[in-house]
Protein backbone atom coordinates (compact mmCIF):
# COMPACT_ATOMS: atom_id res chain seq x y z
CA UNK A 1 0.00 0.00 0.00
CA UNK A 2 0.89 3.85 0.84
CA UNK A 3 3.29 3.43 -0.87
CA UNK A 4 5.47 6.62 0.64
CA UNK A 5 7.00 7.13 -0.36
CA UNK A 6 5.51 7.38 0.34
CA UNK A 7 8.97 8.95 -0.97
CA UNK A 8 8.19 8.79 -4.53
CA UNK A 9 6.31 11.92 -4.05
CA UNK A 10 7.98 14.48 -5.84
CA UNK A 11 9.42 16.62 -8.42
CA UNK A 12 13.01 15.45 -9.94
CA UNK A 13 14.29 19.28 -8.82
CA UNK A 14 16.89 20.39 -6.81
CA UNK A 15 15.45 20.48 -3.25
CA UNK A 16 15.17 24.57 -2.23
CA UNK A 17 13.51 24.50 1.15
CA UNK A 18 13.01 21.87 4.37
CA UNK A 19 10.48 22.69 6.45
CA UNK A 20 7.85 21.12 8.79
CA UNK A 21 4.23 20.81 7.54
CA UNK A 22 2.78 24.27 9.05
CA UNK A 23 4.78 25.68 7.13
CA UNK A 24 3.23 25.06 4.10
CA UNK A 25 0.09 27.05 5.05
CA UNK A 26 1.78 30.21 3.91
CA UNK A 27 1.86 28.57 0.21
CA UNK A 28 -0.59 29.69 -2.12
CA UNK A 29 -3.53 27.17 -2.68
CA UNK A 30 -3.19 24.81 -5.89
CA UNK A 31 -6.70 24.29 -6.13
CA UNK A 32 -10.17 25.66 -6.21
CA UNK A 33 -13.07 25.43 -4.05
CA UNK A 34 -14.81 23.12 -6.41
CA UNK A 35 -11.96 20.85 -7.46
CA UNK A 36 -13.01 17.64 -7.98
CA UNK A 37 -10.98 14.59 -6.44
CA UNK A 38 -9.82 12.99 -9.83
CA UNK A 39 -8.17 16.28 -9.97
CA UNK A 40 -6.79 16.23 -6.71
CA UNK A 41 -5.13 12.79 -7.65
CA UNK A 42 -4.45 14.10 -10.75
CA UNK A 43 -2.02 16.59 -9.04
CA UNK A 44 -0.70 13.98 -6.73
CA UNK A 45 0.34 11.91 -9.62
CA UNK A 46 2.01 14.68 -11.49
CA UNK A 47 4.55 14.96 -8.50
CA UNK A 48 5.66 11.27 -9.59
CA UNK A 49 8.01 11.73 -12.70
CA UNK A 50 8.50 9.27 -15.23
CA UNK A 51 12.10 9.67 -15.17
CA UNK A 52 13.50 10.01 -11.40
CA UNK A 53 16.08 8.38 -8.42
CA UNK A 54 15.45 8.41 -4.99
CA UNK A 55 17.94 7.53 -2.28
CA UNK A 56 16.88 7.65 1.95
CA UNK A 57 16.92 5.05 5.11
CA UNK A 58 14.36 3.59 6.72
CA UNK A 59 14.25 3.18 10.65
CA UNK A 60 11.62 0.86 12.30
CA UNK A 61 11.43 1.60 16.25
CA UNK A 62 9.68 0.77 19.03
CA UNK A 63 8.06 3.61 20.90
CA UNK A 64 10.43 4.43 23.33
CA UNK A 65 12.94 5.10 20.10
CA UNK A 66 14.71 1.64 20.59
CA UNK A 67 16.24 0.38 16.94
CA UNK A 68 14.69 -2.88 15.15
CA UNK A 69 15.41 -2.67 12.50
CA UNK A 70 17.84 0.01 9.73
CA UNK A 71 18.11 0.21 6.11
CA UNK A 72 18.96 2.20 3.14
CA UNK A 73 16.94 2.10 -0.03
CA UNK A 74 17.49 3.22 -3.64
CA UNK A 75 13.99 3.74 -5.99
CA UNK A 76 14.81 4.78 -9.50
CA UNK A 77 11.78 5.33 -11.73
CA UNK A 78 12.06 5.12 -15.17
CA UNK A 79 9.27 5.45 -18.11
CA UNK A 80 6.69 4.84 -15.14
CA UNK A 81 8.79 1.53 -14.47
CA UNK A 82 9.70 1.34 -10.82
CA UNK A 83 13.08 -0.81 -9.49
CA UNK A 84 13.58 -0.32 -5.63
CA UNK A 85 16.89 -1.81 -4.29
CA UNK A 86 17.38 -1.96 -0.26
CA UNK A 87 20.89 -2.67 1.44
CA UNK A 88 21.51 -3.32 5.09
CA UNK A 89 24.20 -1.64 7.42
CA UNK A 90 26.82 -2.96 5.54
CA UNK A 91 25.99 -1.82 2.54
CA UNK A 92 25.35 -5.23 0.92
CA UNK A 93 22.01 -5.58 -1.22
CA UNK A 94 19.26 -7.41 0.74
CA UNK A 95 16.21 -9.81 -1.33
CA UNK A 96 12.78 -8.99 -0.14
CA UNK A 97 9.03 -9.99 -1.63
CA UNK A 98 6.92 -7.22 -3.26
CA UNK A 99 4.17 -8.91 -1.85
CA UNK A 100 3.31 -8.33 2.20
CA UNK A 101 5.55 -6.15 4.74
CA UNK A 102 9.39 -5.54 3.13
CA UNK A 103 12.11 -7.63 5.47
CA UNK A 104 11.12 -6.41 9.09
CA UNK A 105 9.79 -3.28 8.82
CA UNK A 106 6.10 -2.18 9.04
CA UNK A 107 6.47 -0.72 5.19
CA UNK A 108 4.94 -2.50 1.83
CA UNK A 109 6.08 -2.06 -1.86
CA UNK A 110 2.66 0.31 -2.25
CA UNK A 111 4.49 2.86 0.68
CA UNK A 112 7.30 2.84 -1.48
CA UNK A 113 5.84 3.49 -5.10
CA UNK A 114 2.29 4.72 -4.08
CA UNK A 115 0.95 2.56 -6.81
CA UNK A 116 -2.62 3.47 -5.45
CA UNK A 117 -2.49 6.77 -6.81
CA UNK A 118 -3.03 5.26 -10.21
CA UNK A 119 -6.53 3.42 -9.15
CA UNK A 120 -9.73 4.57 -11.24
CA UNK A 121 -12.42 4.12 -8.41
CA UNK A 122 -11.80 8.06 -7.39
CA UNK A 123 -14.26 9.97 -5.25
CA UNK A 124 -14.58 12.00 -1.92
CA UNK A 125 -15.12 10.65 1.28
CA UNK A 126 -18.23 12.26 2.64
CA UNK A 127 -17.55 11.59 6.10
CA UNK A 128 -14.33 12.66 6.16
CA UNK A 129 -14.28 15.89 4.42
CA UNK A 130 -12.36 18.55 5.69
CA UNK A 131 -10.89 16.75 7.72
CA UNK A 132 -7.18 18.22 9.49
CA UNK A 133 -3.66 16.38 9.24
CA UNK A 134 -1.06 17.59 11.21
CA UNK A 135 -3.04 20.68 11.48
CA UNK A 136 -4.05 21.29 8.29
CA UNK A 137 -7.61 21.26 6.60
CA UNK A 138 -7.57 18.52 3.45
CA UNK A 139 -9.62 17.13 0.82
CA UNK A 140 -9.90 13.55 1.94
CA UNK A 141 -10.44 11.22 -1.09
CA UNK A 142 -10.74 7.73 -1.15
CA UNK A 143 -9.28 5.25 -3.80
CA UNK A 144 -10.47 1.90 -5.22
CA UNK A 145 -9.03 -1.52 -6.79
CA UNK A 146 -11.35 -4.26 -6.23
CA UNK A 147 -11.14 -5.58 -2.41
CA UNK A 148 -8.63 -2.66 -1.75
CA UNK A 149 -9.32 0.51 -0.28
CA UNK A 150 -7.38 3.54 0.47
CA UNK A 151 -7.54 6.76 1.74
CA UNK A 152 -6.09 9.96 1.20
CA UNK A 153 -5.60 13.37 2.81
CA UNK A 154 -4.69 15.95 0.42
CA UNK A 155 -3.29 19.26 1.71
CA UNK A 156 -5.64 21.54 -0.43
CA UNK A 157 -3.57 24.41 -0.02
CA UNK A 158 -0.32 22.64 -1.74
CA UNK A 159 -1.63 19.67 -3.17
CA UNK A 160 0.86 17.39 -0.97
CA UNK A 161 -0.49 14.11 0.64
CA UNK A 162 -0.11 14.43 4.37
CA UNK A 163 -1.70 10.97 5.20
CA UNK A 164 -3.04 8.09 3.98
CA UNK A 165 -5.20 4.90 5.97
CA UNK A 166 -5.38 1.15 3.79
CA UNK A 167 -9.18 -0.13 4.80
CA UNK A 168 -10.45 -3.50 4.98
CA UNK A 169 -13.94 -3.81 4.99
CA UNK A 170 -14.08 0.01 6.46
CA UNK A 171 -11.41 -0.88 8.55
CA UNK A 172 -7.83 1.17 9.08
CA UNK A 173 -5.18 -1.48 8.79
CA UNK A 174 -2.31 0.71 8.04
CA UNK A 175 -1.80 4.16 8.97
CA UNK A 176 0.86 6.49 6.51
CA UNK A 177 2.08 10.20 8.52
CA UNK A 178 3.90 12.89 6.82
CA UNK A 179 5.64 14.41 9.76
CA UNK A 180 7.81 16.66 7.61
CA UNK A 181 7.68 18.15 4.44
CA UNK A 182 10.50 19.36 1.63
CA UNK A 183 10.00 21.50 -0.96
CA UNK A 184 10.90 20.44 -4.76
CA UNK A 185 11.21 22.91 -6.75
CA UNK A 186 7.64 24.29 -6.86
CA UNK A 187 6.20 21.67 -5.11
CA UNK A 188 5.68 20.69 -1.20
CA UNK A 189 5.82 16.89 -0.28
CA UNK A 190 6.67 14.29 2.27
CA UNK A 191 10.24 13.87 3.38
CA UNK A 192 9.52 12.02 6.79
CA UNK A 193 6.88 9.57 6.67
CA UNK A 194 6.56 7.18 9.79
CA UNK A 195 4.09 3.83 8.77
CA UNK A 196 2.31 1.04 10.76
CA UNK A 197 -0.55 -0.78 12.26
CA UNK A 198 -2.96 1.54 14.40
CA UNK A 199 -1.78 1.02 17.95
CA UNK A 200 1.11 -1.19 17.40
CA UNK A 201 4.18 -0.76 19.75
CA UNK A 202 6.38 -0.18 16.77
CA UNK A 203 6.67 2.06 13.61
CA UNK A 204 8.52 2.59 10.26
CA UNK A 205 10.20 5.87 9.73
CA UNK A 206 10.92 6.67 5.58
CA UNK A 207 13.30 9.23 5.37
CA UNK A 208 14.20 10.99 2.16
CA UNK A 209 17.86 12.15 1.72
CA UNK A 210 17.93 12.80 -2.24
CA UNK A 211 16.20 12.97 -5.53
CA UNK A 212 17.78 13.49 -9.02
Amino acid sequence: MITLIATLFFAATNPVQDSSVMDALTEKPVFTENATAAEMIAACRAMVPEDVEIRGHINRRSRRGTQIAAYRYNLKREKGKTDLSIFDKEGKSVEFKKEGRLLDTDITWSDLTLDYLWWNDISFDAEKESETAQGIICRVVLLKNGERTVRVWIDKRTGAMLQAHELVKGEVKRELFCTSLKKFGDRWAPKNIEVGPPGAKYRTKIVVEDVK
